[in-house]
């Protein structure tokens, strides 16, 4: 990566300017590579000498000449040249000879281009969607949905074993499902779908037998889990390593039980206004809360402390787990229990908020209050669904705008992403050539030399510092945007430059260009669950 190198470079600097006693020793501030939009800035930008410059009470830009000199003594081929700005920034521009390797870079490394080894093959769980167990799924858990998947794609990417799971909250004593065995007994007010009603029907003769209210929802529930991990299997393409079931591995498994004889005997628990209550305010939780209700049954807390239990047992050493808007408040009681379970390791809580549309789906003959995510992915397509979805931060409110999603024209970004990869097949077909028969040469890629051909490269090379960033603080929307501006860069680049030219070596080094490029389109569709159509 540029900007790694970049990084490394300054660091030997600085080590050898306090060798030299320009500098007094002092421990290196964190190195902050940006990359800039403005291209009179150059290419990459560093700070740093205005942090040595508060540290050790010296003039910015005298720090920046000094560690310019020795930038330049390396004689390093990374650049084409090195400026300063006052107050002391070093702005990078990088050199044609390295970008041209660049590309030779990428055709060689090919899918596996972007890979990195940031968790050295880490175990690391994402728990996502976890819906309510007694309806359909809705076009909000559509939010955690894509962006789980896509984040633990990129996880993959870099170096982690991931595990992805489903919660289910099932158990016959859960008031969601007690409410939908009173709805189906004919007392409740749960809204029932034509497809419970069409279960509730099929099972009538076994839901006769049953007078709890708690196993006749349980019984329903199991019905619908089973529509629903078809649904996400099938449709939405999210293939789940494991469906935890709170009823199946906690209470029959006494995993309840043996968690609150644990904290029992933590003298973690205590009696107030006939329940039982747990003592995590002394962890950092923002009050007290009931793990036994007043009716005797556990709580809901008391079943996500002995799940998370489970999740500690099993020796995940990154836990991400992510949540609906009506979870934010669970947060610091669940980082309270981590601290009483002992875990020392990555647990990330992440909430996403609202989603709203703009325009109207196609409803199909459901008419429930909700939008579903089925009728969504119907009206709009997976692929669309995906891309829209995973465009803005999860900590944001976010619109879906239905009839620019559904467009076919480049006003759509899927599309118009899509259409770069499309083209550049048609480009490949009509040079009769396939990647594997492409004679890669560096003597040919010297060739590059136009500004289309270098800022094509320059976007190129930014792929695997999109897949670090993101692994380290989870801000999924930087790859729809990265994948936008790949196509943008394209689109100008084929206006610019004709691929199939009457000389032979400038053609090859063209087509090694779009090759290039179409191998990041489909790596970072890829790790959107997008597909990369040869035609459209």
């Amino acid at each position: 990566m540029a900007r790694e190198k970049i990084k490394k470079l300054i660091e030997k600097s600085v080590k050898e300017l306090q060798k030299e006693k320009f500098f007094a020793y002092f421990k290196i501030p964190k190195i902050l590579i940006e990359r800039k939009k403005e291209k009179i800035f150059g290419d990459y930008s560093t700070n740093i000498t205005l942090e040595i410059g508060k540290i050790l009470k010296l003039d910015p830009l005298e720090i920046a000449e000094k560690m310019k000199s020795k930038l330049e003594s390396r004689n390093s081929k990374i650049f084409k040249k090195i400026e300063i700005k006052k107050p002391g920034f070093i702005n990078f521009f990088l050199s044609k000879e390295y970008l041209q390797k660049q590309a030779e870079e990428i055709l060689k490394e090919g899918e596996s281009f972007g890979k990195l080894d940031i968790g050295k093959n880490k175990k690391a769980q994402v728990e996502f969607i976890s819906a309510n167990p007694t309806g359909p799924l809705h076009i909000g858990n559509g939010r955690g949905a894509f962006f789980g998947d896509c984040l633990a794609n990129v996880l993959e990417k870099t170096g982690y074993k991931v595990e992805r799971e489903y919660y289910v909250n099932n158990p016959p004593v859960s008031a969601q499902i007690r409410l939908l065995g009173q709805t189906a007994l004919g007392k409740g007010t749960t809204y029932l779908t034509d497809d419970l009603k069409l279960k509730i029907e099929k099972l009538k003769s076994q839901l006769e037998k049953i007078s709890d209210e708690g196993e006749v929802g349980y019984l329903l529930a199991h019905e619908v889990q089973k529509d629903i991990k078809a649904f996400i299997e099938k449709k939405l393409k999210i293939k789940f390593d494991r469906f935890f079931y709170e009823e199946e591995d906690l209470y029959q498994k006494n995993k309840i039980k043996k968690i609150y004889d644990w904290l029992k005997s933590k003298n973690l628990i205590y009696k107030r206004e006939g329940a039982e209550w747990i003592k995590i305010s002394e962890f950092g939780a923002p009050k007290d809360e009931v793990i036994v209700r007043q009716d005797g049954c556990p709580s809901y807390f008391l079943g996500d402390i002995a799940y998370h239990k489970d999740k500690f047992d099993r020796k995940f050493q990154k836990i991400i787990n992510i949540w609906g808007a009506d979870h934010q408040g669970h947060v610091p009681k669940m980082k309270a229990v981590a601290k009483i379970l002992g875990y020392k390791r990555d647990l990330d809580l992440l909430i996403t908020q609202l989603v709203t549309l703009k325009g109207k789906p196609k409803i199909s003959k459901r008419k429930g209050e909700i939008v579903t995510l089925e009728e969504l992915i119907d009206d709009i397509g997976l692929d669309s669904a995906r891309f829209f979805y995973l465009q803005k931060s999860i900590d944001t409110h976010m619109e879906i705008d239905l009839e620019l999603a559904k467009e076919q024209s480049e006003k759509n970004p899927v599309y118009y992403i899509q259409y770069a990869h499309t083209r550049i097949c048609g480009i490949l077909r009509k040079a009769k050539i396939k990647s594997e028969k492409l004679k890669i040469s560096i003597k040919n890629l010297k060739l590059l030399n136009h500004p289309s051909e270098l800022e094509l490269i320059k976007q190129l090379i930014r792929f695997p510092e999109i897949i670090k960033d993101t692994a380290k603080d989870y801000q999924v929307q930087r790859i729809p945007q990265y994948a936008l501006d790949l196509a943008t860069i394209f689109h100008q680049f084929y206006r610019d430059c004709r691929v199939i030219l009457g000389d032979k070596n400038f053609t090859q080094a063209r087509l090694a260009l779009i090759l290039a490029t179409k191998q990041l389109i489909e790596n970072t569709l890829a790790l959107m669950g997008i597909s990369a159509p040869e035609r459209m």
